[in-house]
């Protein structure tokens, strides 16, 4: 592996030992590389953001228009042949992680990417025309530099752009399916399914740290179930719901933490005030899930609010009935 390294570091040229025919080569493969880039960028949000797909469709088209006058100049300057020489074989380039092959694509990472990808650009540039002597490759180096200088400014306006209406519509479907589901059953799953072996060991054993424990066992082992349950529900290519263990993270998350809220009381000694103290935490879980599924999953708010508080009663009764049995 030490000497495949050491043997690639050698091959690599230094930007300084380049001629200018060889840098008007690498400027060329540099702009069928982002013209390439930006051609998967605009397929990859065709389907969830059209407009800022269109705009790096345009992109693409004013790289390729740099490609060309590259070309001619080549063509005028040295001939047709073209030395095959690409960024990876001239030290000082960075390493691009290749967001465009992750699929869905995220808006704010493409919109980064591009921004940095135009300025290595554009200091390439402004780095060859001082380098070259003859005036028209100075010119058309130049020039470029100060057009990769606008699109790196057109990167940053896409990202600054407000979206459509249709844009916001899918951005906030996209939120919803990928974060708020997910988060939203964990929620719901750590709120109510801990509440019966909670509930139960409180009237059973009357004491505030045996009930923490039982509370704190089922709301780390529910977490872990539910995370792994959503991660390996869906991989998300299909629906567009996301990394199944980013969605599996938020769920076993939530799940945790919807238990854990009402199982903290428990650290009181006083396990009567404990349990009158989780109850009321209880209510305010089930107004917090009953309130987002109106928010977000546009539940009415009376529906929601019955649906969870009749769930969270019957799991709460069963709790007690089975304690103090």
């Amino acid at each position: 592996m030490g000497e495949t390294f050491t043997r690639r570091f050698v091959l690599m040229r230094t930007f300084e030992s380049l001629t200018e025919q060889e840098i008007l080569a690498l400027a060329i493969s540099l702009e069928e590389d982002d013209a390439r880039i930006y051609e998967d960028f605009a397929e990859g949000l065709k389907a969830d953001y059209p407009e800022q797909s269109e705009k790096f469709k345009e992109l693409r088209r004013q790289e390729d228009t740099h490609r060309h006058r590259l070309l001619d100049l080549h063509r005028s300057r040295f001939g047709e042949h073209v030395p095959m020489i690409r960024r990876e074989n001239v030290r000082g380039f960075v390493n691009r992680r290749p967001v465009w092959l992750v699929r869905p694509l995220g808006l704010k990472a493409v919109q980064k990417t591009a921004e940095l990808m135009e300025l290595e650009t554009k200091r390439f540039y402004e780095a060859g025309a001082r380098r070259a002597c003859d005036a028209g490759i100075r010119q058309l180096l130049g020039d470029l530099a100060e057009e990769e200088r606008n699109h790196a400014h057109t990167a940053q306006q896409i990202g600054a752009t407000k979206l459509s209406e249709g844009e916001s519509a899918q951005h906030k479907r996209l939120f919803v399916l990928q974060v708020i589901q997910p988060g939203l059953a964990g929620l719901m799953d750590g709120s109510v399914s801990t509440l019966a072996p909670l509930f139960a060991a409180a009237f059973a054993t009357h004491s505030s740290i045996d009930t923490f424990r039982v509370g704190l066992a089922a709301s780390v082992g529910a977490g872990i179930s539910m995370g792994f349950a959503e991660a390996l529900s869906d991989d998300g290519t299909l629906t567009g719901r996301g990394h199944p263990w980013a969605r599996g993270f938020v769920c076993g998350l939530m799940t945790t933490l919807g238990g854990l809220g009402h199982t903290l009381p428990y650290l009181l000694r006083d396990v009567r005030f404990a349990t009158w103290i989780a109850v009321a935490v209880v209510l305010v879980e089930l107004g917090i899930i009953s309130w987002v599924r109106h928010r977000f999953m546009d539940t009415p708010l009376g529906s929601a609010v019955v649906q969870v508080a009749l769930g969270g009663a019957l799991v709460f009764a069963a709790g007690v009935l089975i304690g103090v049995s």
